[in-house]
């Protein structure tokens, strides 16, 4: 880890029973506990297990937590994946109870034994793919897919992790995939991949294999590698690059959230800005730095108005 990094942070999932009749108890101590500790983040809580990221100003808190949430749900250790940041990438700590803590919408789909064959290091994953017979697949979102993933994979330019079973097996009847052929998943962090593996072998596909630790754990062994651009990730730090640092090329679109590279000067205040590639080819009115701007340009489309410079930083950092 960086040592000029202040911020340390974790990424984690790990999948066990937990009583339904506890669950919101369970959630409430480990809420409170997070918050006792100062840290910042999320966590998805469901009877299958948990899964989140979450920050700290040492990496000592972030552990401690982990170590509490492992004893208070008679888990074992919780595997993690570390980086850093300048500042903390989340606003606040939660813990949030829903049906799935990976939402494919099917609860009833749980991932193989830890430790299958079907899990690739970093290492093996690049001799597969330097065998040149297997098809590279992302799990992941278009917003996703955009700013980065592995050379040549096929792309499903999905809405949500939902529609992920329908892509596939429309590619298999389209003959452009078969369920006989090697085919290697990925997503963020990994866990998307654990219920992704299942639901293609329940749907006939023979040889499929994931990236263990997905992306994040790729490019903490092998930067600069098969993986190109940008990993995006689900807070402020909108994605890491190929060291795990905090995007320096991306920020939050105003107008839509989604990761925002487009270099602009507000046509209402003149503030500089970034938006999305999407936002900036629809209409005048979105070439401003904040929805205010864009409300108050359309209603007066040769109108100057004041600065939002300090709103749109809010908007990027949190600060």
């Amino acid at each position: 880890m960086s040592s000029n990094s202040r911020v340390q942070i974790a990424a984690f999932y790990l999948f066990g029973k937990v009583a339904s009749e506890n669950i919101e108890t369970l959630r409430v101590k480990l809420e409170d506990y997070g918050r006792e500790l100062g840290l910042k983040g999320l966590v998805i809580f469901a009877t299958e297990g948990l899964n989140g990221t979450i920050s700290g100003e040492t990496q000592a808190s972030v552990e401690d937590w982990l170590a509490f949430a492992s004893r208070t749900l008679g888990f074992p250790e919780i595997p993690r994946k570390w980086s850093t940041a300048p500042v903390a990438p989340f606003r606040k700590f939660g813990v949030r109870v829903r049906d799935e803590i990976v939402t494919l919408g099917k609860p009833e789909v749980q991932p193989l034994a830890p430790g299958s064959s079907t899990h690739l290091s970093p290492t093996e994953w690049d001799e597969m793919i330097a065998s040149g017979d297997a098809v590279l697949l992302d799990t992941r979102n278009w917003y996703e897919t955009r700013i980065g993933t592995f050379k040549g994979a096929i792309d499903p330019k999905t809405e949500e992790f939902s529609e992920f079973s329908e892509f596939v097996n429309k590619k298999a009847e389209a003959g452009e995939i078969s369920r006989d052929q090697k085919i290697m998943i990925f997503c963020t962090g990994g866990i998307r991949c654990e219920k992704a593996i299942v639901e293609m072998n329940n749907s006939g596909f023979k040889n499929v294999y994931q990236l263990d630790g997905g992306i994040l754990n790729y490019l903490e062994q092998k930067p600069r590698s098969n993986f190109e651009g940008e990993c995006f990730v689900f807070d402020h730090r909108v994605a890491v690059d190929q060291d795990l640092q905090p995007s320096v090329q991306y920020t939050l679109c105003p107008h839509c959230g989604q990761p925002a590279d487009q270099k602009i000067e507000c046509v209402r205040c003149d503030t500089p800005a970034q938006i999305c590639i999407t936002c900036l080819e629809k209409e005048a009115a979105m070439k401003t730095c904040s929805k205010n701007c864009a409300n108050h340009f359309r209603a007066a489309p040769g109108r100057k108005g004041k600065s939002q410079g300090a709103q749109y930083r809010f908007q990027r950092t949190g600060r």
